[in-house]
């Protein structure tokens, strides 16, 4: 495996290493001493999966408390996974990163708590698996508007139609008025 930084300290996009042959393929997804070797020392407590269709944009999502750090990898399809930091004392607050993740390519991404997260669907159809270090909390999480001029996130959507949304990710709240992290 590979551990590449991006331009936001702390994520991390994993190269695993693919063994391919005609029958097919294998990799390790995750392996616990390498992950440490890498920097990424969280344990994770849950594995959640979605399904979307072309151009859903999901996010921008976060828990204020009960934090949690995310892996995420596509299992069909591509996406365009955005991280906003969103930590105030951080030298890098308010700006995002964007990273193709995609079932060809089979990277993943890092991010750990204090980071906004969310995607759009590039292809037809994609399918989302996620582990995370935390339980999901429905009375902490939090949604950023995913359109935010003040983080001004350059999504790469489809010129042919607008985004799909859902009403929560509709009325996000902007940057400036969200509860953030310290």
């Amino acid at each position: 495996m590979e551990f590449v930084p991006t331009a936001l300290p702390d994520v991390v996009l994993i190269k695993p290493k693919v063994f391919e042959d005609p029958r097919g393929f294998f990799m390790e997804t995750y392996r616990e001493d390498r992950f440490i070797a890498g920097g990424i020392s969280q344990p994770f407590v849950q594995e959640n999966h979605s399904a979307s269709g072309k151009g859903v944009l999901r996010g921008l999502h976060y828990q204020i408390r009960q934090t949690q750090g995310k892996l995420v990898r596509v299992l069909s399809g591509e996406i365009y996974d955005v991280v906003v930091d969103i930590r105030r004392s951080s030298p890098t607050f308010g700006q995002w990163v964007g990273i193709i993740l995609s079932a060809e390519n089979r990277h993943q991404l890092w991010i750990p708590g204090g980071f906004a997260h969310g995607f759009y669907v590039l292809s037809e159809h994609a399918e989302v698996v996620y582990k995370v270090t935390d339980y999901y909390a429905p009375e902490w999480e939090r949604s950023i508007l995913w359109n935010d001029p003040q983080i001004g996130i350059d999504w790469q959507l489809s010129k042919d139609s607008p985004p799909v949304l859902s009403q929560k990710d509709l009325n996000g709240t902007p940057l400036a008025e969200a509860e953030l992290f310290e």
